[in-house]
Formats: structure tokens, C-alpha cells, sequence
């Protein structure tokens, strides 16, 4: 807990039986988490048996594989469900420190902020932290084509590594963006759609061999759907379009 808000961690999880049960070790040794659910996307491996085992932890496993931004779905309506008021997604492969918990919890519970990234690209650590150099090209280049179309300032938009409040998640239309990876960029373009404040805080990375990455085809999937994002997001501002991802009521959302 903290200050009475119920903090809760959770994982998208894809055979990640490696990395998890050292992931989640360190997000408990952070002391605020109340409970972590991980969400298993149909592993091939030993992800879901190995979750089981750990303590104060709700498991759920999908019957066949929803993408990624299925199983975030699935991650907030669980966490929501759980009584949730602080959300934390933490990837389990290791690649994002739990160590940035406290931190993120308290930007939001002490009400300053709404959504809080880790981001990669403050303090320098995403090419010290092995970020491959066409990862980070592409990184700098969409960060700054939507912050243009968006209108933000943001130092990143890609990191896994973010915490939520429970009126935001509650406030996004979630089901309307895509199962695949696009999700994040298309989640944090409604946030800011609501006018909602982002805060951002320096992470350290760890790119290891066990850690989760996509392909170069579906990296450069991902850079065209972001950038669809952007535009989609501009032409609803301008009431030019009507679009599932951002329906008039979410910029009547207003949440500071």
C-alpha cells in the first residue's frame, strides 16, 4: 500500500520462465506492492507453472496467444478487478529494473501525476544498456515526429516500463487499439489526448539475450503504425475524423 492506494504490478508475460522469478524477487524486495498478476500469453515454456509458485501473485493464462497489446488488456481489466488505485506494468524479462517502483508510485500517489514512463533516453542509458543502434535511430526519429503531431514533449515513447492511475485506465477506451505492439504507442496517445499530464523518470536498461525483443519486419511495422497513431490523433483534435481511438468523451476526460 501506499498511503491507502492498493499498488498493484503487472506482467505481460511471454516465455519468460527464465527471467521471472528473479523479475519479480526484486519488485517485491520495493515493499509497496500489494500484489503482482502475471498474464501468460500461451508460452511455449514453463512461464505460467513457475508464476504459480510465487507468493502473493495472481496468474492468468490465455488460451491462445492475444499479441502483446491483448495481453496488456487483459493485464488492467485484471488489475482494475483486483481493487487496483496504482498500476505498475514491470516487463518479467528483466529488461527494466523494479528498482524505479517507489519512485513511479509515488509521483502518482501523491497525486502529481496520472502516468509516469521509465524512460531509456534520460540520462543516457538506453545504447549503455546494449539498445541495438537502429533501435535507437528509430527511437530518436518517432519521439520526435510525435511529439510534433501530439504536441508533447516527452523523451521517448516506446520504453514497457510505465505506471497508471486507476481513473486513467479507467477513463481509456483500451479495447479500441490493437493486440499488437502499436498498443503502447496508441495507449499513450489517449493519455495524452485527455490533456493528461505524463511524468518521466530516468531508467536503466539491461538488453540481455533472454530479454524480449521484436524483429526488424515487425519493428518497422510497429514505426508506421505509431506514426498512423500520430495522424489519427491530430485529425480527431481537429474534428476532422471520428476515430474508435479517440472518441469525443476521452478529450472531455480532462484529468490534468
Amino acid at each position: 500500500m501506499y498511503k491507502d492506494k492498493k499498488v498493484v504490478v503487472v506482467m505481460p508475460a511471454y516465455n519468460a520462465a527464465q527471467t521471472i522469478v528473479k523479475t519479480y524477487e526484486e519488485v517485491m524486495q520495493q515493499e509497496v506492492v500489494d500484489l503482482v498478476i502475471v498474464v501468460d500469453d500461451c508460452s511455449r515454456d514453463d512461464t505460467a507453472a513457475v508464476a504459480r509458485e510465487l507468493p502473493a501473485t495472481y496468474v492468468h493464462v490465455h488460451e491462445k496467444n492475444k499479441g502483446y497489446g491483448g495481453n496488456q488488456k487483459s493485464c488492467y481489466r485484471l488489475a482494475l478487478e483486483h481493487g487496483a488505485d496504482i498500476v505498475i506494468m514491470v516487463h518479467p524479462d528483466y529488461q527494466y529494473t523494479p528498482k524505479l517502483i517507489p519512485a513511479m508510485t509515488s509521483l502518482i500517489g501523491n497525486g502529481l501525476y496520472h502516468c509516469v514512463l521509465g524512460s531509456r533516453i534520460l540520462g543516457g542509458y538506453s545504447l549503455k544498456g546494449g539498445m541495438p543502434m537502429y533501435k535507437y535511430v528509430a527511437n530518436r526519429f518517432l519521439t520526435f515526429a510525435e511529439n510534433v503531431m501530439l504536441g508533447a514533449k516527452l523523451s521517448e515513447y516506446h520504453t514497457g516500463y510505465r505506471a497508471f492511475s486507476r481513473e486513467l485506465l479507467e477513463a481509456l477506451p483500451l479495447t479500441a487499439n490493437s493486440d499488437d505492439f502499436v498498443f503502447d504507442n496508441q495507449m499513450l496517445a489517449q493519455i495524452l489526448y485527455t490533456g493528461a499530464q505524463v511524468g518521466e523518470i530516468s531508467c536503466p536498461t539491461r538488453y540481455e539475450p533472454e530479454s524480449s525483443s521484436i524483429n526488424f519486419k515487425r519493428s518497422c511495422i510497429y514505426g508506421f503504425g505509431c506514426l498512423e497513431t500520430g495522424l489519427l490523433f491530430r485529425l480527431s483534435k481537429f474534428k476532422w475524423i471520428q476515430s474508435a481511438l479517440f472518441p469525443a468523451e476521452l478529450d472531455r476526460a480532462k484529468l490534468g
